[in-house]
């Protein structure tokens, strides 16, 4: 039927996801979108069309974006160079407020407008607006780069039960109104534990945890928390995936059921992992059974 499926086989794509919509209907799950996986406008544009289906079937989708690309763009025609410890952006004081202006602006503007543009509600936020996100410095070595001390998710809730997906930006702040830069892995899985999410959903540019990151068959479907600290031990993990699977795991110790962590490069893949029996990353939860 060249390249399209029947009507019965659409039939049965609706049935199997049944299930699926019915476990997560009227339940919070985190998606965490950002850095790489956001470079090519036409994946962006099918990611906001999974995200506005979601919240149409009833799921209360909150999005976390990070922004690395962007941010380096600015900083580099500032003629400021980047530098990363363990993955995570060395942040002095001027560049966290280029921080804020590229993810709370640009950024989270650019995705609430791909949103609406595609039928759905959205409204931006970042860690700043109503204190929801308060953190202090995480090391001397990284500046400005916030450790998380408290999430207040009365702004979220509120924006989820008059209908909007919250499009959250990866800053905080602090007491004396102090801007961190915060990894937005680990504000998606603060924000996902405080919320009480049945799910966290990281999306990145790698297919998920891979043993070998030149073979697509090394891929690690299904992982727990001691899987995954023995792979650390191993060197498997490394780079900008530190901060990821420490993040997955910090969600699931807060109390989240699953993580997935899916390629964002492929078409869907949200709907793929959520609502279909075959899943298409790396799924983490606390202890395999």
């Amino acid at each position: 039927m060249d390249g399209l499926i029947s009507k019965s086989q659409r039939a049965q794509v609706l049935v199997q996801a049944l299930p699926y919509i019915q476990k997560y209907w009227n339940r919070v799950v985190v998606i965490k979108y950002g850095g790489h996986a956001m470079e090519n406008e036409e994946l962006k544009a099918k990611v906001m069309e999974d995200i506005v289906l979601l919240q149409l079937v009833g799921v209360r989708v909150v999005l976390v974006h990070g922004g690395g690309p962007d941010i380096n763009d600015v900083l580099t025609r500032m003629g400021v160079e980047s530098k990363f410890v363990n993955g995570l952006r060395v942040t002095d004081k001027e560049t966290a407020g280029v921080v804020q202006m590229v993810l709370a602006g640009k950024v989270g503007k650019s995705l609430v407008n791909l949103i609406e543009a595609t039928g759905g509600k959205a409204m931006g936020i970042c860690g700043i607006d109503g204190r929801m996100v308060e953190a202090k410095p995480r090391n001397a070595e990284l500046g400005y780069v916030g450790q998380i001390t408290h999430v207040n998710t009365q702004p979220i809730t509120d924006l989820l039960e008059k209908g909007y997906i919250p499009v959250v930006s990866s800053v905080g702040c602090d007491a004396e109104g102090n801007v961190y830069n915060i990894n937005a892995d680990t504000m998606a899985a603060q924000i996902s534990g405080a919320m009480g999410a049945e799910c966290l959903i990281s999306m990145t540019d790698v297919p998920g945890i891979m043993l070998d990151p030149d073979d697509r068959a090394s891929l690690v479907h299904v992982a727990d928390i001691n899987d995954a600290t023995e792979l650390f031990r191993q060197g498997v993990i490394k780079g900008g995936m530190i901060p990821k699977v420490e993040s997955c795991i910090e969600a699931l110790l807060c109390g989240v059921h699953k993580v997935f962590i899916l390629d964002g490069r492929v078409p869907h893949s949200i709907l793929l992992e959520m609502l279909t029996d075959e899943g298409s990353g790396t799924m983490m939860v606390g202890e395999k059974k």
